[in-house]
């Protein structure tokens, strides 16, 4: 069972919406080449607003993502994209279906 779990927020600048939007779907491709990473999913909250969730079964799995190419393509773009640093908490899963 998955135990492990990222929840990040990212608030797009104004006009960088699409942005945002096309580079997120763009680390689809990187996620998958994630062996640890079970899940990953990009959203959209709001016009501004977007999210990530992950999900890992082990501990190992979340810390190799937070060091990986998303992490480092999205700390890179940050500056340009966002209004602020991603807020990326690290959750526990208590029940999943």
């Amino acid at each position: 069972m998955v135990k492990f779990g990222l929840l990040a927020r990212l608030e797009a600048k104004a006009g960088k919406e699409k942005e945002v939007e096309e580079f997120l779907k763009s680390a689809l491709s990187m996620a998958a080449d994630e062996k640890g990473t079970i899940t990953w999913y990009a959203v959209r909250i709001n016009e501004s607003t977007f999210g990530i969730f992950d999900t890992f079964n082990e501990e190992d799995g979340r810390t190799a993502h937070l060091s990986g190419p998303i992490a480092k393509a999205l700390m890179q773009k940050a500056p340009e994209l966002l209004t602020k640093d991603p807020v990326i908490e690290q959750i526990e899963i208590l029940a999943a279906k």
